[in-house]
C-alpha cells in the first residue's frame, strides 16, 4: 500500500502563482490573465522552511528552482523590517550537486546560517558567515566503524592480491604453488562522512551531526571485483551520532566524539540547558518491517559513551520532539493508543527523570498533528501545526491537558511551516489558500497581522488561480467534506472529473494549487473528497476504511459526485476520474465496479495486495488495513483491483515511475496485462528514474529535477481525458 506519510495527497502541496513583479517585467505590456498551460507548470518556483533569526531581524529561507532551471534549493535571505529592501540568494549550488543547499539552520549569535550540499564525493554541511565570505565545510572524518570486507569469508580474500597463477603459455612443468607472504595489514585511516543531518547547540559550542558508516577500501575493492552479493537485512553499516565542540568562530575544537547509541539514529534535538540532547533511533535491517522499532535517548555531551535509553518512549515515537522551556521534559510524537492508521499521531510529554509513563496531550482532538512542535517560553502551553478538515493552523495545547485545544486564526485556510527563535520575538510561516497566491509572513506576536516579506518572484505573471467552495454530503451516517473547484462563469453543464487523493491517510485541504487551476483550465470542474480513511478528522473517521478498502470509501466517493450532480452544472455523461497512490488504486476500484466514467487515470497504484505487500518498501502500513495476506485471503483479494478486473469496461491510463519502491512497477504492469487481456481501452506509460513521490511531484507541477516526466504525464492526462469526453459527445 501506500506510506501514511510523504505524498499522502501530493495535488495539495502549496505552491505560490504570483510573487514580486520584477522591474524588467513591470515595463513590459501586461500578459492576458489565465489559468496555468502544462509549460506554465515547469517554470514554478516554491518556498519553504522559512526561519527567523536569533535577534528576529533576518528570515532565511528555501526556494526551489523551477522544473525548467533544474529544481534545486537555494536559500535566500529576507528582513523583518517594515520597507527592507528585496530578498536575495545566499547560498548557489555548483554543477556538480545535483539537489542544492538544504537543511539550514541559524548559528545563534544570528552572523552565520549552517546547511547541507554535495559538492563533492559526499554530502556535507556548510558554515555560511553572512558578514562576508564563500560557506566552509566541516572535514567531519571518522575511523570506519563497519567495514564488510574484513568479515570472515569475505570475497574476494584480504590476501588475493598476494596469489599468482601459473603461466600456462610455458612448456615447463608447472612449479609447486607457493603458499603467499600475508602483507602487513595498515592501519585503518579516518574516512570523511557523509552527513545525513545536524543539529547546532542553542549555545553555539556543540555540533551534533549523524551519517551513514562510510565505504572502507577494502569495500569499494570488493564494489570493483564485483564481489557484490547482498544479504538482505544483514547491513554492517548503520547511521551514527557524533558530537563536535565548536570554538567561538564556529570551527571544530578538537576531534570528533562518537556517541554510543545503537544505529540507526535519525534525529537529535538539543536541550535549552546546551548539555543534554534526546536522540531518536530506529532499530536497523528494516526492523520497523516486523513492528515499530524506534527507541528515544538521553546524551550528556560530557559523557558521550554513557547514553541513556528513555524506557517510556514507545516504539511508535516519531520524528517530532521538542523539550519543555525549562528543560526538565520532553513533548514528542508517537503512534495514538486509538485504533487507528500507522501514522496517525498523538502528543506525549514525559518528565525525563521520572519513572511513569508518557501523559498524552489532546486526546480525542479532531485534526492531525502536522509536524511543528514549539513550546511557548510564557505559560505551560506548546504551539503545535496541525490539520483539521481542510485547513491547516497553529494550535495552542496545554501542557498540563486541562484546556481544550484552540486553533489560532490567522487569516487564511492554510498557514504553515509555523517557526520562531528562542526569546520567541517574533514569528514566520507561509500563507496561502485556494485563490490566495501564497506569502511568507512575519508578525511580532502570534495571532498578529501578517507582514508580508519580500520573496523572490516565484511564477509567469498573470497566471489565474482558483478558489474551491467546501461542499458537504453523507453517506449512511457518515458526514463527507470536499473541495470543488468550477470553471468561472460555468452556466451550461460542464464535464466533472473527481480527483482521489494518497494514503489512503491523506487528505485534500484549501491550498493555492496551480495543478487544480491547470484542470480547471480545460474547461472541467474538479471534485476532491475526503472520505472516510482521511486524516485530519479524527481518529474514529482515519480507522472506518479499516478491513474495508475500496468499499465504505468508494461508496463515499461516489456519494459525493451524486451529491455534486444534484447541486451543480455538471454533466453527468462527462465524468472522468483520477487519483494517485491511494488515490490510483481507488481508480482501480471504480474501474471494476461502475461505468459512469468515461475515463479513469490511475497513477502508482496498488493493484495486487498479495504481490504489492511483499514487494513494497515496508508492510506495517498495509498490515493494520487487512492483517498478512496469506493469513487473509478473502480480505486482501476483496481489497485488490485487481479483483475486479474481469468487469472492467471504461478507457484506463496507468502513469509508473520505474524506480518507485512504494508501489513497484509490477502493479500498473499486472493491471495493464488484465485490462489488455479484457479487451478494455488501456494505456500504460512509464518514466525511468521515477520514484514514488518524485513522479508525482513533477506530475503536479511542483519543481523537480526530472524536466519533462511531469509536463509528459499531464498531456498525457488531458489527452486522454478529452479523447474519452469528445466519443462521449457522439453518442445520443
Amino acid at each position: 500500500m501506500h506510506s501514511a506519510f510523504p505524498f499522502a495527497s501530493l495535488a495539495v502541496v502549496a505552491f505560490a502563482v504570483c510573487g514580486p513583479v520584477s522591474l524588467a517585467q513591470s515595463s513590459a505590456a501586461p500578459a492576458e490573465p489565465h489559468y496555468p498551460t502544462t509549460e506554465d507548470l515547469r517554470h514554478l518556483k516554491s518556498i519553504n522552511s522559512p526561519l527567523l533569526s536569533p535577534d528576529g531581524k533576518l528570515v532565511v529561507f528555501s526556494v526551489a528552482e523551477a522544473t525548467a532551471d533544474g529544481g534545486k534549493t537555494h536559500f535566500w535571505l529576507a528582513s523583518t523590517a517594515a520597507g527592507s529592501d528585496k530578498a536575495r540568494q545566499i547560498t548557489f549550488a555548483t554543477p556538480s550537486d545535483k539537489r542544492g543547499e538544504r537543511s539550514a539552520q541559524w548559528a545563534p549569535d544570528s552572523t552565520a546560517i549552517y546547511f547541507l550540499a554535495k559538492r563533492g564525493e559526499q554530502t556535507q554541511l556548510f558554515r555560511l558567515d553572512l558578514r562576508g565570505g564563500d560557506a566552509s565545510p566541516y572535514d567531519f572524518k571518522t575511523l570506519p566503524a563497519a567495514d564488510e570486507s574484513k568479515i570472515p569469508g569475505a570475497i574476494p580474500p584480504a590476501d588475493a592480491d598476494n596469489l599468482t597463477a601459473n603461466d600456462e603459455s610455458s612448456d615447463k612443468p608447472a612449479a609447486p604453488a607457493k603458499k603467499p607472504e600475508k602483507k602487513p595489514e595498515a592501519a585503518p585511516e579516518p574516512l570523511p562522512l557523509d552527513i545525513g543531518g545536524y543539529a547546532p547547540s542553542e549555545d553555539g559550542k556543540w555540533l551534533a551531526v549523524w551519517a551513514r558508516d562510510p565505504e572502507t577500501p577494502g569495500e569499494k575493492k570488493q564494489k570493483d571485483a564485483k564481489a557484490d552479493a547482498t544479504r538482505v537485512n544483514h547491513e554492517f553499516h548503520g547511521t551514527r551520532l557524533y558530537l563536535a565542540a565548536l570554538k567561538s568562530d564556529g570551527s571544530v575544537d578538537g576531534p570528533l566524539k562518537s556517541v554510543a547509541i545503537p544505529p540507526d539514529v535519525g534525529g537529535a534535538v538539543w536541550s535549552p540547558l546546551a548539555n543534554t540532547l534526546f536522540v531518536i533511533a530506529e532499530e536497523p535491517n528494516d526492523a520497523s518491517d516486523l513492528g515499530p522499532a524506534g527507541a528515544g535517548w538521553v546524551v550528556d555531551v560530557a559523557t558521550p559513551d554513557k547514553p541513556r535509553r528513555l524506557t517510556a518512549i514507545p516504539p511508535t515515537v516519531g520524528r517530532t520532539a521538542a523539550w519543555t522551556a525549562d528543560g526538565q521534559s520532553l513533548v514528542f510524537a508517537a503512534q495514538t493508543p486509538d485504533d487507528a492508521p500507522p501514522g496517525y499521531e498523538n502528543l506525549f510529554v514525559l518528565p525525563i527523570e521520572s519513572s511513569a509513563p508518557p501523559r498524552r496531550l489532546a486526546a480525542g482532538f479532531n485534526g492531525q498533528i502536522d509536524g511543528v512542535l514549539i513550546p511557548e517560553n510564557q505559560g505551560a502551553s506548546l504551539i503545535v501545526e496541525a490539520a483539521i478538515g481542510t485547513r491547516l493552523a497553529p494550535v495552542r495545547l496545554s501542557l498540563d491537558d486541562h484546556t481544550p485545544a484552540t486553533p489560532l486564526d490567522l487569516g487564511v485556510p492554510v498557514a504553515a511551516s509555523l517557526a520562531t527563535n528562542r526569546k520567541q520575538t517574533g514569528w514566520v510561516w507561509l500563507a496561502d489558500g485556494g485563490g490566495i497566491p501564497q506569502k511568507l509572513c512575519y508578525a511580532a506576536r502570534l495571532g498578529d497581522a501578517c507582514q508580508s516579506l519580500s520573496t523572490p518572484t516565484l511564477a509567469p505573471a498573470d497566471l489565474r488561480s482558483v478558489k474551491p467552495e467546501l461542499v458537504k454530503w453523507t453517506n449512511g451516517a457518515m458526514t463527507i467534506e470536499g473541495l470543488l473547484y468550477m470553471p468561472e462563469g460555468a452556466s451550461a453543464k460542464v464535464p466533472l472529473v473527481v480527483d482521489v487523493h494518497g494514503g489512503p491517510f491523506g487528505a485534500f485541504e484549501d491550498r493555492n494549487d496551480p495543478f487544480a487551476a491547470f484542470l480547471v483550465g480545460q474547461g472541467w470542474a474538479i471534485l476532491r473528497p475526503n472520505p472516510r480513511g482521511s486524516s485530519n478528522y479524527g481518529a474514529k473517521f482515519a480507522a472506518a476504511n479499516k478491513n474495508d478498502l475500496g468499499g465504505g470509501d468508494y461508496l463515499d466517493v461516489m456519494a459525493g459526485v451524486d451529491f455534486a450532480l444534484a447541486h451543480y452544472p455538471l454533466d453527468p455523461n462527462r465524468m472522468a476520474l483520477m487519483g494517485y497512490s491511494y488515490g490510483g488504486e481507488m481508480a482501480g476500484f471504480v474501474e471494476g465496479k461502475t461505468d459512469r466514467f468515461k475515463a479513469i487515470v490511475s497513477g502508482a497504484p496498488v493493484i495486487d495486495q498479495f504481490s504489492e505487500y511483499g514487494t513494497e518498501g515496508g508492510s506495517w502500513y498495509d498490515r493494520w488495513y487487512f492483517g498478512k495476506p496469506w493469513e487473509h485471503l478473502e480480505d486482501a483479494w476483496k481489497q485488490s483491483p485487481l479483483a475486479g478486473a474481469a468487469h472492467a469496461k471504461t478507457p484506463f491510463m496507468l502513469l509508473q515511475g520505474e524506480g518507485d519502491t512504494t508501489d513497484p512497477l509490477g502493479q500498473s504492469q499486472e493491471m495493464y496485462r488484465a485490462l489488455r487481456q479484457e479487451g478494455v481501452p488501456v494505456e500504460l506509460v512509464t518514466y525511468p528514474r521515477d520514484n514514488h513521490g518524485p513522479l508525482a511531484i513533477g506530475m503536479f507541477g511542483r519543481p523537480s529535477s526530472e524536466p519533462w516526466h511531469g509536463l509528459d504525464a499531464r498531456q498525457r492526462v488531458v489527452d486522454f481525458i478529452e479523447k474519452a469526453f469528445a466519443s462521449a459527445a457522439l453518442k445520443p
